[in-house]
């Protein structure tokens, strides 16, 4: 499991920033206080981290826009105030990190968007591309089009879901809180911070619990429940103290910041185990001999020219199972073709699959991240 002095060489960070560390008292942003994150975060990059950013604050810049003093309480004044807001919130992303020699992507999710098979794996594809080009994505929730069905509910979920889609090596939720303590610091002068425990600890229940006693009215539950989500697929999470001088700094240096609440898994076991509890199988692939060696022995992805017959009616992103010759089940995973377009590159070289279906989605048929041994 990831402790302290591991954080320096975390590759991949997911980093949540709420609208209180980011506003002037909820109206509109405050872009003195947003250069410092701004500064940590090309830091970050510099250093070699690959970095996603999930930001509220669009609702607050909305009200600012709109000279409303009171946070709208109805769903489509909450939308039309997001909408008007996430101009302003983006741009202030985009002309700052601009300034840095950064360059900034916008995305917007819905819950709908990481629960469909193929959205999901188009989310997926998208975000690992724009970090590959070097690219910050700054994402928020799409709420002018979500309904209270499809809402994330808070951005610390949506920041963990994410963190699950990117298989994050860390993800930072920015508080105004120092992060988690044994018990009420508002109540008790005895109450000591958790530099660090598992995200199954049930002492973690009862201090975030909600109850007028715990920290849950400061929004630590909302926290710890991200944090368990984000553990899902092996991601540990730092609750950290948004107010802090150069908190992202000195977390990146290893420094005992906030609480660190780790998996109980390693990462690659608690993502196969997550992936292993959505599988419902929807067709067929069977095997040649050399592919399932490599399946099994090298830990390879599934390549479409190992593939030598195809069953079912399965569309993108669903799962397959893999055969070896005899017909025994040796692998499951998400498919980044249909069962049509898969039949027709069966047993060919990625080279050829943008001549064969005139485009190219993936050169692996199964990436080996979404892909099962059984």
């Amino acid at each position: 499991m990831m402790t302290r002095d591991q954080l320096p060489a975390t590759r991949r960070w997911v980093i949540k920033i709420g609208s209180a560390l980011l506003t002037s008292d909820g109206q509109g942003l405050n872009r003195e206080i947003l250069a410092p994150w701004l500064d940590q975060m090309t830091a970050l990059r510099q250093a070699g981290a690959d970095l996603v950013l999930v930001s509220s604050g669009a609702v607050a810049e909305g009200m600012a826009r709109m000279g409303w003093k009171r946070r709208p309480q109805t769903l489509h004044e909450l939308q039309a105030a997001a909408a008007i807001g996430q101009m302003g919130l983006i741009r202030a992303y985009e002309d700052g990190f601009g300034q840095r020699g950064l360059r900034t992507a916008q995305v917007l999710l819905t819950r709908d968007d990481l629960v469909d098979r193929n959205r999901y794996l188009n989310a997926r594809t998208t975000l690992r591309t724009l970090l590959t080009l070097g690219v910050i994505p700054v994402i928020n929730e799409n709420d002018t089009v979500a309904t209270d069905e499809l809402r994330f509910g808070d951005n610390d979920t949506l920041a963990a879901l994410v963190a699950n889609l990117i298989e994050a090596d860390l993800l930072v939720l920015l508080t105004d809180q120092d992060g988690l303590f044994d018990r009420d610091p508002r109540f008790s002068a005895e109450a000591s911070l958790i530099p660090e425990t598992r995200v199954d600890n049930p002492l973690l229940d009862a201090v975030a619990g909600g109850s007028a006693s715990g920290l849950g009215l400061g929004g630590m539950v909302t926290k710890v429940r991200a944090a368990r989500l984000a553990a899902r697929s092996g991601t540990p999470t730092v609750i950290a103290p948004g107010r802090g001088q150069g908190v992202l700094t000195r977390l990146r240096t290893g420094e005992s910041v906030g609480t660190l609440l780790t998996p109980v898994q390693e990462a690659q076991a608690a993502r196969k185990q997550w992936l292993a509890g959505h599988l419902v199988v929807r067709g067929r692939l069977t095997l040649d001999a050399g592919a399932v060696k490599a399946l099994r022995t090298q830990g390879t992805s599934l390549l479409a020219v190992g593939v030598t017959a195809v069953k079912g009616a399965f569309e993108r992103g669903e799962v397959v199972a893999c055969l070896d010759p005899e017909g025994r089940e040796v692998a499951r995973g998400l498919v980044n073709y249909d069962a049509q377009e898969t039949a027709r590159i069966a047993g060919q070289p990625s080279s050829k699959f943008a001549t064969i279906l005139g485009y190219l989605n993936e050169a692996e048929l199964i990436h080996r991240d979404n892909l099962v041994l059984v």
